[in-house]
């Protein structure tokens, strides 16, 4: 173990010489000493903004928000991008006109003690689809899960949205009190075209989550065909993800869950290059894969958040009282040496914001990484790395970014991520394609309020960090196969 007096470790920031496009020449060899590229990177024209606000203010948009992505991001095939998967653009009038559309969606909107809803972004996501539906005179039965109720749980019930989605979609929305059975059936009939209908907590039934075939089939029985826009819980095999499929046809996706598939899919398999990846979080665990996956991908790896001192301890430095996975430090020395064999440019920061108890009044101060003191933790990304991230990112054409650089919600060391979510909005102004994975990244850029000016904002924690390590989504295969459309 290296003192805290020791030497600041030195790692690989960006190639020094300009990174190439191509893709048999784009690795550089990895430095060890820090070094940037100042070339000038050409800019593309301005993106169309693509974020719920946008999509849900412009019905055009919404319609054809998947092929316009792919436009956008310089992709050729949008079915092959979106994993071959049939939108519910691609059904005419004809197919949709009368017909009863059971639709799942991601409604698991945060309340107060009040039962009010204090963020309805989720809700605004699922509003261009649905209103696609309701213009072509389908009669949708919209399905979800709020919370994680165990049995029928009186505040975890779906009523406190019906005003919300009643305001967004211009008509009064109907609610049953269950999600199957008479009452539904009665109600689903009943609907006039262009009409809504909420169903009940769809993970009152623990067969739900189970995915059992008679319960799905059940769900399936007032329907015609199936929508998926629930792209936050298209990473499990629920009944009603992925078990109505089997008995609604056609079964496509929603707009909010092509523009993710494009988006997520699209730009990690065909990015304009140099492409970057942020990754953070408290832990080296819970990131493994999406690391992995993207050290086959990325020109350009940022590393920040609690897991960076699992690595500082793996190359021999002090750490203090910082957090760090004892059974994962030989991973982190495999990861750096994975990270050097692809040519990949690895940047953890060099300095830290250290705390002396985790506590958003405790004392603090700036140190190099390699000299924190016992007793003492790091809570945030220093200046000095700020600096070195955003210089790097400024030579890069797509950036992805999942997880925080520090403990964000306290203030005192917030400001890491704060500057990282203002540099992506600065470059997202300049054309950069800027993509924030989900959970806390998403939560920071709302937080510094710059989200409406991000490429995307993916509404799936998990789902975004499976797709990013290359697993295949249950609730997407089990989808319609579409013809690749070039657009």
């Amino acid at each position: 173990m290296a003192s805290s007096a020791a030497s600041p470790p030195t790692f690989s920031l960006l190639p020094s010489t300009s990174t190439s496009t191509s893709a048999s020449s784009r690795r550089q060899p990895f430095s060890t000493h820090l070094s940037f590229s100042r070339s000038p990177v050409a800019l593309r024209s301005p993106i169309h903004r693509l974020g719920f606000a946008g999509a849900a203010a412009d019905p055009l948009l919404a319609i054809h928000v998947a092929g316009k992505t792919s436009a956008v991001v310089g992709r050729g095939v949008r079915g092959v991008v979106s994993m071959a998967k049939k939108s519910v653009g691609d059904l005419t009038e004809a197919e949709l006109k009368g017909k009863v559309v059971f639709m799942r969606a991601d409604l698991n909107v945060p309340l107060d003690e009040s039962q009010n809803i204090t963020d309805d972004t989720r809700i605004r996501a699922a509003v261009p689809t649905i209103k696609h539906l309701m213009s072509k005179g389908a009669k949708v039965l919209l399905s979800s899960h709020l919370g994680r109720p165990k049995g029928v749980t009186p505040k975890f019930s779906l009523a406190p949205l019906v005003p919300r989605l009643s305001e967004l979609l211009g008509v009064q929305v109907g609610k049953t009190d269950d999600c199957i059975g008479p009452e539904v059936e009665k109600k689903a009939a009943a609907l006039p075209e262009g009409g809504v209908l909420l169903l009940e907590n769809v993970r009152f039934y623990p067969e739900e989550e189970k995915n059992d075939p008679e319960f799905a089939k059940k769900l399936a029985a007032v329907a015609d065909l199936y929508v998926n826009d629930a792209f936050g819980t298209a990473h499990r095999a629920h009944a009603s993800t992925e078990g109505v499929t089997k008995f609604l046809k056609p079964s496509v996706a929603g707009f909010l869950l092509q523009k993710e598939l494009d988006y997520l899919v699209g730009a990690v398999s065909s990015p304009k290059r140099p492409f970057a990846a942020i990754v953070g979080g408290s832990k080296v665990s819970s990131k493994i894969g999406v690391i992995e996956s993207l050290l086959e991908k990325t020109d350009i790896l940022l590393l920040g958040g609690g897991m960076i001192f699992t690595f500082y301890k793996a190359q021999g430095f002090s750490v203090g009282s910082s957090l760090v996975e004892e059974d994962k430090l030989e991973l982190a020395t495999t990861l750096l040496a994975q990270a050097k064999a692809k040519g990949v440019s690895l940047m953890l920061p060099t300095d830290v914001v250290i705390a002396d108890k985790f506590a958003p009044d405790a004392a603090s101060k700036i140190v190099p990484c390699s000299a924190i003191p016992d007793g003492w933790m790091g809570l945030d990304i220093g200046p000095d790395s700020i600096k070195a991230f955003s210089e790097a990112l400024d030579t890069t054409k797509t950036i992805i970014w999942n997880g925080p650089m520090g403990v964000f919600e306290f203030d005192k060391f917030a400001a890491g991520t704060e500057a990282i979510a203002n540099k992506l909005a600065e470059l997202s102004s300049k054309g950069v394609t800027t993509i924030i994975g989900g959970g806390d990244s998403v939560a920071a850029v709302e937080k510094v309020g710059v989200a409406d000016v991000m490429s995307h904002i993916s509404t799936g924690g998990g789902a975004s960090l499976e797709l990013l390590e290359g697993k295949e989504l249950p609730g997407v295969l089990a989808l319609d196969e579409a013809v690749p459309v070039p657009v």
